[in-house]
């Protein structure tokens, strides 16, 4: 698991200890700290503890998610590779229920992606509209990323995590789309995490209500012309980059109840 952060003091602790806890799998852990100032990789190596010897621990000083995972990648010598954030909270079977997946679907499933859940169901009907819309249409990106794992060979075939390639937010369905172009990326919809949901406004971080309708409406064979002519000139010209992601208007109530 690659885990990139910045300034995650309050909500890591939790995510890695889920980690560490995952049944069944052999397990390493990449935690790559993104110029973090506020003592997050202090909290992390606190929170590993005894565990270190299951654990790298990198830093990339550019800022940008993407070069945070490129960093970790680079590093990745597994068969599969996930994908995470740091406010996020993994089920016990998260990893077997991946690999499983992985299993029965063969050499035809180049991802594998989970469905974020409210631990207290409050977003039910979301989720399952967000099932529905995986089972309809099946290679666009239901999912943040969060809740990712590849096949290492074919995400590296697919170009990895480049930020040299997409400076913008959306980097999770950009990548998503390039590793769809070559290989199939697996929904089932008992394999879930639980993200936060702490950002009090995404209008900094988001795409808009056409750029969405118009992403689900786009042919497969089209999302090079989607993504590159069209989104990316739109991102750009708003400023969306994913030095957005970096700001952190979080609700005092969300990190509170992630923290404990």
């Amino acid at each position: 698991m690659v885990l990139p952060y910045y300034n995650e003091r309050d909500f890591i602790a939790p995510t890695i200890r889920s980690i560490l806890l995952q049944e069944s799998v052999s397990l390493q852990l990449i935690l790559v700290d993104n110029a973090s100032t506020d003592g997050s990789e202090q909290v992390a190596r606190a929170e590993v503890g005894e565990d270190a010897g299951a654990v790298i621990f990198l830093s990339e000083p550019a800022p940008g998610k993407s070069r945070a995972l490129e960093t970790g990648l680079a590093v990745v010598e597994t068969e599969f590779v996930a994908l995470c954030d740091a406010d996020t909270i993994f089920p016990r079977d998260y990893l077997k229920r991946a690999q499983d997946l992985f299993d029965e679907n063969g050499d035809n499933a180049g991802g594998v992606i989970a469905f974020a859940r409210a631990a207290d169901l409050s977003d039910y009907w979301g989720s399952a509209v967000r099932r529905f819309a995986a089972r309809m249409l099946r290679k666009q990106c239901h999912a943040g990323g969060f809740g990712h794992a590849f096949r290492t060979e074919i995400l590296r075939e697919a170009g990895g995590a480049s930020y040299d390639r997409w400076p913008f937010v959306l980097l999770d369905h950009e990548m998503f789309h390039r590793v769809v172009r070559i290989s199939d990326c697996i929904y089932d919809g008992g394999h879930i995490c639980f993200p936060s949901r702490r950002r009090k406004s995404r209008k900094s971080v988001r795409w808009n209500l056409l750029e969405r309708l118009l992403y689900n409406l786009t042919p497969n064979r089209l999302k090079d012309w989607y993504f590159y002519k069209f989104l990316g000139p739109r991102l750009l010209k708003r400023g969306l980059y994913q030095g957005n992601l970096r700001d952190h208007p979080w609700t005092a109530s969300a990190a509170g109840s992630e923290s404990r």
